[in-house]
C-alpha cells in the first residue's frame, strides 16, 4: 500500500507529517498540549492529513497557518478552528493572487516520485478559502494547554508570514523564511528587504535549538539562520537586494530575488 504521508517523531508530543512524494517536500508539525493538538500547516491538500492526526492523537485539533500559500494550506478545509495573521487573511478568505489553474499546473506527473492517493484528482483541485477563527498578530501566544507557542511575525516571503517559537524547547518552526534550498523572494508579492529583516528577527531570538522548516531536509543546522543573514547582507551590499536582482547560491540554500 502506497502511504503518501510520512510521519516522523522530533519528540514525543511533536511530530512531522511530510510529504516527501511531492517536489515541494513539504513539512507540517503537530504539537500535542493538554487540551488541544496544534498543526502548523496542512500540506498540499493532496492527501488527507486528518487521518494521519487521527492515528497519532485523539485530542481536538487546532490550525495556526505560517502563511497562506497553496501548499500550506491545501488540508485547511479538514479543520473548523484555523488561525492566520491578519495580513494574509484577505487571500484565505477571497484567494490567492493565482488562480487555481495555476495551481494545478503542481500536479504533472513530473512533479511526484511516487504515486499520488488514489483519491486525488488535480482536474478537481481548488485551493481553499475560508473564514478564519482567531486573527494572529505579532506577539500573539498560542497556549494547548502547558504548551505555549509565540506567534513571530516575519514577513517577506508574503505579507502575513509567520514563524512560530516555542522557547521552552527552543524549537523555532520556520515556515519559508529558513530551509535548506532555494528561498523564495522575487515574486509580486514578496518583498526582498523585508525577508532580510524577518530573518534577522529569528536570529535574535535566544535558545534556539532546533529549527523546523517547512521543506526539504528536516535535518539543518541552527546556524543556517546566521548563514542565510550573512547571504542577505552580501546580496544587499551589491545593491541586488530587489526583485530582479538574480538567483544566489550560497552551497546548501539559495536566494532567489
Amino acid at each position: 500500500m502506497n502511504e503518501w504521508f510520512t510521519i516522523e517523531v522530533i519528540d514525543e508530543t511533536t511530530f512531522a507529517i511530510s510529504e516527501y512524494g511531492h517536489f515541494e517536500k513539504m513539512h507540517s508539525y503537530l504539537l500535542l498540549g493538554r487540551d488541544y493538538a496544534l498543526l502548523i500547516d496542512s500540506g498540499l491538500g493532496i492527501g488527507n492529513i486528518k487521518n494521519e492526526i487521527d492515528k497519532i492523537t485523539s485530542l481536538p485539533v487546532k490550525l495556526a497557518t505560517t502563511h497562506v500559500h497553496w501548499d500550506h494550506i491545501g488540508g485547511h478545509g479538514l479543520f473548523d478552528y484555523i488561525m492566520v495573521h491578519k495580513d494574509d487573511s484577505a487571500w484565505l478568505i477571497n484567494g490567492l493572487p493565482i488562480s487555481d489553474a495555476a495551481v494545478r499546473n503542481n500536479f504533472k506527473e513530473s512533479a511526484f516520485t511516487k504515486n499520488m492517493p488514489e483519491r486525488f484528482c488535480a482536474d478537481n483541485y481548488f485551493v481553499f478559502r475560508g473564514i478564519p477563527s482567531r486573527i494572529l498578530n505579532d506577539g500573539d501566544i498560542i497556549d494547548m494547554g502547558g504548551r505555549v507557542i509565540k506567534t513571530v511575525h516575519t514577513p517577506g516571503h508574503s505579507p502575513g508570514h509567520c514563524c512560530f517559537y516555542e522557547e521552552e524547547r527552543g524549537y523555532v518552526f520556520s515556515g519559508d523564511l529558513v530551509y535548506s534550498g532555494t528561498l523564495y523572494a522575487f515574486y509580486p508579492s514578496t518583498d526582498p528587504p523585508l525577508f532580510k529583516k524577518s530573518v534577522e528577527k529569528i536570529s535574535s531570538l535566544h535558545g534556539i535549538k532546533k529549527i523546523l522548516p517547512a521543506h526539504n531536509s528536516l535535518d539543518i543546522s541552527n546556524d543556517i539562520v546566521l548563514r542565510i543573514t550573512g547571504a542577505f547582507n552580501a546580496i544587499e551590499n551589491k545593491g541586488l537586494l530587489k526583485h530582479g536582482g538574480g538567483i544566489f547560491d550560497f552551497g546548501d540554500f539559495k536566494i532567489h530575488v
